[in-house]
Order: structure tokens, then C-alpha cells, then sequence
């Protein structure tokens, strides 16, 4: 996922998209890769652990192959219900996604070599968490369509 093509993606998602499944709105869904985005540059933090053999398998899989994302996963973690909105609207929360997506750039631009924990999939540098937040990124969007 390049900031070209999350711009793109952006451009072509609206309020009034239907998910075409999952229960979130864009809205939701975008403050959801915010979080994400903050969880992957440090932002927020998570407690270190080491993945389980099941877990280390779902991360080979979903990383390092062609794989999508499956419908209905959850991270661990996240409520059946929808969480409270931060942002006034759904152009806000775009502005947000993509200065969060700056901000994470910066963070391993800063530090190529540093870590931060995915909460499945413990430690993973800038290159997994690249594969990630494309697939990741891709599962969502698809949500609607785009």
C-alpha cells in the first residue's frame, strides 16, 4: 500500500457505502486502520508475548502469501459491538488515516530496525507490517467496495 493509492481508495469512499459485510460503517472502519496504524508505529502500546505455534501459522499464511484477509476474522481484543466514533465525520477521519499513515512511515523511517507487537502475531518490523496493512488494508475497503 503505497499514500498514493490510500489516497485512491479515499477519493472513492463514501458516508453512504454499504458494507458488504462486517457490521462497521467507512466511518468506523477508518478509525479502525487508525488504530491500527498507531498500534504499528508504537503509539500504542501492547504487552510483549511470543506467538503460539497456531499463531505463527496464521502469520506465515496471512503475511507471506497471496492469501486475502477471510471474512469475519477478529483481532483479539476487539468488541462484537461497534466502538464510539472520535471524529465528526467521515472527510475527518480520512484526514487522520492519512496523517497516521505518515506518522507510521516516519516512525520506521526513523528507526528501519525497530519492532513494535502486532496483538496475534507478536514483533514484527517495517516490512511485515507493510504486508500487513496492505492486506489488512485491502479486507477493509473491500468492505465497500472499493
Amino acid at each position: 500500500m503505497t499514500r498514493e493509492t490510500l489516497q485512491q481508495k479515499l477519493a472513492l469512499l463514501t458516508p453512504e457505502a454499504n458494507a458488504q459485510f462486517g457490521i462497521m460503517t467507512p466511518q468506523h472502519m477508518l478509525e479502525h486502520l487508525i488504530l491500527t496504524l498507531k498500534l504499528s508505529s508504537g503509539k500504542i502500546s501492547m504487552t510483549d508475548f511470543v506467538p503460539n505455534e497456531k499463531q505463527l501459522a496464521q502469520k506465515q499464511a496471512l503475511l507471506y502469501t497471496d492469501i486475502p484477509f477471510p471474512q469475519g476474522i477478529k483481532a483479539p481484543g476487539i468488541p462484537d459491538t461497534l466502538m464510539e466514533l472520535r471524529f465528526p465525520d467521515l472527510e475527518s477521519a480520512k484526514v487522520a488515516l492519512l496523517a497516521s499513515w505518515d506518522s507510521y512511515q516516519e516512525v520506521f523511517f526513523q528507526a528501519p530496525s525497530k519492532t513494535t507487537i502486532h496483538p496475534r502475531f507478536g514483533p514484527l518490523n517495517h516490512g511485515d507490517w507493510e504486508k500487513f496493512h496492505a492486506k489488512h488494508m485491502n479486507h477493509h475497503f473491500g468492505q465497500f467496495g472499493v
